[in-house]
């Protein structure tokens, strides 16, 4: 059968723009810190990147002294974060129960419980999800920057929720680079590079969702430029560890 993300690949720059994506990824993983500490970077880099994320949905991001945090967008996101490394295993072999999950801890102050988990109805809906969760579970072969663009942008493009759509589809991309073996130990912070250029990334998340080819190839760029400025974000935290 047809891959039907491998088109993708074809749009210009995508070639070149998945290898520079990859290449920074790999560099960071060879950084020293990371070689046998990298539990300690990777835990950094979660709680980065659940920052940014909730920043992009307009919260409050500072964790106050005491560490009790009670911004709900935020308790969401760094909910998630505690949480991905355990539900990787469900993410590639139920993405749908898995995504229902991401929700449940992203909106668990914003919504009532009767809402959490639960897409909106509609079979427009319901298919374009279980498309995606086909290509998630194995029904494509494109490389990793690829599928993690498609994943993040079709979840904004759905917006398949009441609210928290925002900080489910950043974490959803996060699990399939984690997935993928793209950045198998959860490294970058590419979440940061969205946030310090969201004008940028509010339009082309918008330009996704017209599906035309230039509107395809400017968000599968930016979002191989924000793993490469995520790579950097490790690179930081991996000296920061060496000189701690």
């Amino acid at each position: 059968m047809t891959d039907p993300l491998a088109p993708l690949l074809e749009l210009p720059g995508v070639r070149d723009a998945v290898a520079a994506a990859r290449e920074a990824v790999d560099q960071v993983h060879g950084h020293q810190a990371n070689r046998r500490g990298w539990p300690t970077t990777a835990a950094e880099a979660s709680v980065r990147a659940a920052r940014a994320s909730a920043a992009l949905d307009g919260a409050e991001v500072e964790i106050p002294e005491s560490g009790e945090v009670n911004e709900p967008v935020l308790a969401g996101a760094l909910r998630i974060a505690e949480s991905i490394g355990p539900m990787l295993p469900t993410w590639q072999r139920a993405p749908m129960q898995a995504l229902a999950k991401l929700h449940v801890l992203a909106a668990t102050d914003l919504l009532a419980d009767d809402a959490l988990g639960r897409p909106r109805p509609g079979r427009g809906m319901s298919r374009r999800l279980d498309l995606l969760a086909d290509l998630v579970a194995g029904g494509t072969s494109v490389p990793g920057p690829v599928l993690v663009a498609v994943v993040h942008g079709e979840l904004l493009a759905l917006s398949p929720f009441d609210a928290a759509n925002g900080v489910v589809a950043r974490a959803a991309a996060r699990l399939t680079m984690i997935g993928t073996g793209l950045d198998p130990k959860g490294l970058t912070v590419p979440e940061v590079f969205f946030l310090r250029r969201s004008d940028r990334y509010t339009e082309a998340a918008a330009g996704f969702r017209t599906g035309t080819d230039t509107a395809l190839a400017e968000w599968l760029l930016l979002c191989c430029e924000a793993i490469e400025a995520g790579a950097r974000e490790a690179t930081s935290i991996a000296d920061a560890a060496l000189a701690g």
